[in-house]
């Protein structure tokens, strides 16, 4: 009962965590051992399990060699930015040797999540899930699974990934590829001394199986699927949808699914009782554009009652890489549980609308100095604003009203209209400067944004948009330049999937929807790691409403400084 008398749900939990940032040695790709930043030791870092209404402590204690930050992907964390974890935009870095404590709010969410470090590159190797059940006394709108299986695909760098950062922001130009993706961590049977690591699940005939994906990539997005199986996708981002059958998913960086699988393929002896889970890359951007093909894969292997002797598991070819059709197909049915339990609350009418370009393009260097395109350093923006973190963070120059650390300009359309998507851009909006623009908006305004691909630089390419401090419905999307007059016609106002993360397609255009009730400072930027840190992104800061329950809470006594 105490926890009822502070403002938690009757019935909630209070959970307790300490992550310890260290490094630890791992050895992947035939004997390629290096010391890695983990949390606790492990890679992937920790499960959080808990039921929606439960609140968890997260004591961070940094033990490594580096400044670091943890956000927790996908958590709306309503009137706590404290804790929301982005460096530089909702606080300082933790320090070596410091350690902070973050709250983690589970109000709304139900289903998969994940927390990642959100500093330099180092989310590569500190990541991990965050299972939310249904709450005390409700369940899944579906049949209940037999088991469950956490999937992380991600990526695995032979160098040191502080090394391929600094690398990359001291020359300007690409980061380095990585050398293998993976599957909870490992490349799967394809690549060299690998096979004797690839991560397995066992099933039962007949049983069904929830599948719990998480696309913790730095640069891919993956077509996945499961040899000689349907899945049935039922929850985006920790939020239902109808069930939906497919062969496959597309699954952007930063977003999770949720797959029920029917174990429905092994009948007897004679037949295969070993698939492989295949995570093979999805990429729509230019043939000269350099990407890690190589696949992933895990294997699904069936119980028998008898001896069977090591075979290799069945194949199933995912589409093609660059199968522009297959992933809008795939994208295009999703939808909303939009049930009574779990309603879809679009709003009809929009407050502010804003149209906002992303792009990859080119910052001057002196002297031509830099390795980028004609001694250029490669940028990336909206709008034509490519973002510049501050030295002190959004959130404690907001709070404390310190002049000098950001801007409140950020455009609600781009400075200049042309044919986006043309092969022939503008050369005038190619080059971007940097700065530090934020978007500032009323408490409970409901916010229209559409995002527009466009095609300069090498920025041909689905670019997935990832949102803090709240979830959206997408309520729309198309390809070309988006028309204003004959595109709204096409929206989806009834059961839009709800999302934190999307992907804007190549050369085309996404709208999504939200209520600014989160009062705070939230993140907005593109999931391709390089893409963030080149500039794609901006900040928005909510002002606090009339009511005690709608102003932001005030700062930890132990946030880090700067």
């Amino acid at each position: 009962m105490l926890s009822c008398l502070f403002s938690i749900p009757c019935g909630a939990k209070i959970h307790h965590h300490t992550f310890v940032i260290q490094e630890a040695s791992y050895t992947r790709l035939c004997n390629n051992t290096k010391s890695i930043l983990t949390v606790n030791g492990s890679y992937p870092g920790p499960t959080i399990s808990a039921r929606k209404g439960d609140t968890v402590y997260v004591k961070v204690i940094n033990r490594g060699n580096k400044n670091i930050t943890i956000h927790w992907h996908g958590v709306n964390q309503p009137r706590d930015p404290w804790s929301d974890g982005p460096e530089y935009i909702t606080q300082c870095p933790i320090q070596p040797r410091a350690n902070y404590t973050q709250r983690i709010q589970l109000t709304e969410e139900e289903g998969t999540l994940w927390w990642h470090a959100h500093s330099e590159f180092d989310r590569a190797t500190v990541h991990g899930a965050i299972v939310i059940h249904p709450k005390l006394g409700t369940t899944f709108p579906f049949r209940k699974p037999h088991k469950e299986f956490t999937l992380i695909l991600g990526e695995w760098w032979n160098k040191n990934i502080t090394d391929v950062y600094q690398t990359a922001i001291e020359s300007g130009n690409q980061f380095d590829l990585s050398d293998a993706n993976t599957i909870n961590g490992q490349p799967g049977d394809f690549m060299p001394c690998s096979a004797n690591e690839t991560f397995k699940v066992q099933v039962e005939q007949g049983k069904m199986y929830l599948l719990r994906v998480i696309n913790a990539a730095m640069e891919n997005a993956f077509f996945f699927g499961v040899s000689g199986h349907n899945v049935t996708v039922v929850g985006t981002d920790a939020s239902y949808t109808k069930p939906y059958v497919n062969e496959f998913i597309m699954i952007t960086p930063g977003q999770t699914m949720d797959l029920l699988l029917q174990a429905n393929q092994f009948q007897n002896s004679s037949s295969p009782f070993r698939y492989y889970m295949i995570a093979a890359l999805y990429f729509d951007g230019s043939s000269a554009a350099s990407r890690d093909w190589n696949e992933a894969v895990a294997i699904l292997e069936y119980k028998t009652n008898h001896f069977s002797p090591s075979i290799r598991p069945v194949f199933t070819s995912l589409p093609n890489h660059n199968d522009t059709n297959a992933s809008a197909a795939f994208t295009s049915g999703l939808r909303s549980l939009a049930s009574s339990d779990h309603p879809a609350v679009v709003t009809q009418t929009v407050d502010v609308k804003m149209y906002i370009t992303i792009s990859s393009n080119e910052q001057l260097c002196p002297n031509s100095s830099c390795d980028g395109a004609n001694g250029t350093r490669f940028a990336a923006s909206m709008n034509n604003a490519s973002f510049q973190n501050p030295k002190i963070d959004v959130l404690d120059a907001y709070y404390n009203s310190i002049a000098g650390v950001y801007t409140t300009d950020f455009p609600d359309q781009p400075p200049l209209f042309f044919n986006f998507t043309d092969a022939q851009y503008q050369e005038n909006a190619k080059f971007v400067d940097k700065s530090t623009k934020v978007k500032v908006l009323e408490y409970n305004t409901t916010v229209e944004i559409v995002f527009q691909g466009t095609n300069l630089v090498d920025g041909q390419v689905t670019h997935p948009i990832h949102l803090h401090g709240h979830s959206f419905y997408v309520i729309g999307r198309g390809t070309g330049n988006f028309d204003n007059t004959t595109d709204p016609l096409s929206y989806n106002l009834v059961d839009p999937p709800y999302q934190n993360t999307l992907g804007v397609p190549k050369n085309g255009w996404a709208t999504i929807r939200f209520r600014a009730a989160n009062p705070g400072v939230w993140f907005m930027h593109c999931h391709y790691e390089t893409h963030n840190i080149w500039g794609m992104d901006t900040v928005f800061i909510t002002k606090d409403g009339n009511s005690t329950e709608a102003k932001m809470l005030p700062p930890p006594a132990d946030k880090p400084p700067c």
